[in-house]
């Protein structure tokens, strides 16, 4: 489903690079700038790829050497791999990612969250930026206020620390983004 067969330059020359340099299979499971920008096609720059968590997980940290913050692919290319680990996905998001550029790669597989759980992963930082993709999210008619409400009530609420204050963010969002129901 992603926007063209292949990504746009630089992007292909430093995800070839990345494939030819591992050793095994290795699926990435991508959010933020970069899904947002090559799933969902939104206008905006981003120069690293978030991921949520990568399958076989033993291959974390060759993967930040290879192509991580500092790497050579990195210093050569301008861009990078970015492990995170400081959000909560939706519980269920597995069972909605979607192959990114499927078969460009021998061992690489880029998978991207849906869209509903992108939002919801920006939902505990909610930086400026966060907030203008969920804008721009809901203005392409890809993001459905019920639907998010749902999903966040089920599967993210019962897992965040200080759920009260992110029920005031998520309403904040439904009121500024999404025309009344």
């Amino acid at each position: 489903m992603s926007r063209h067969k292949n990504p746009p330059e630089p992007w292909k020359s430093f995800l070839d690079s990345v494939d030819g340099m591992l050793t095994g299979a290795v699926e990435l499971h991508c959010f933020g700038g970069f899904v947002v920008t090559q799933m969902y096609g939104l206008a905006r720059t981003t120069s690293d790829i978030d991921f949520i968590s990568l399958v076989p997980d033993h291959w974390r940290t060759q993967l930040v050497e290879i192509a991580g913050k500092g790497s050579d692919l990195h210093r050569t290319y301008g861009l990078y791999l970015d492990p995170v680990t400081v959000v909560t996905p939706p519980e269920d998001y597995e069972t909605r990612l979607t192959p990114m550029y499927d078969g460009v790669w021998k061992r690489l597989r880029l998978l991207a969250l849906e869209a509903h759980d992108v939002a919801l992963t920006k939902l505990e930082r909610n930086f400026e930026r966060d907030r203008t993709d969920i804008q721009q999210l809901a203005a392409a008619g890809l993001l459905q206020a019920s639907l998010l409400r749902a999903r966040y009530q089920h599967e993210l609420r019962p897992y965040l620390a200080r759920a009260e204050w992110h029920d005031a963010t998520l309403q904040l969002w439904l009121e500024s983004y999404f025309p009344p129901d």
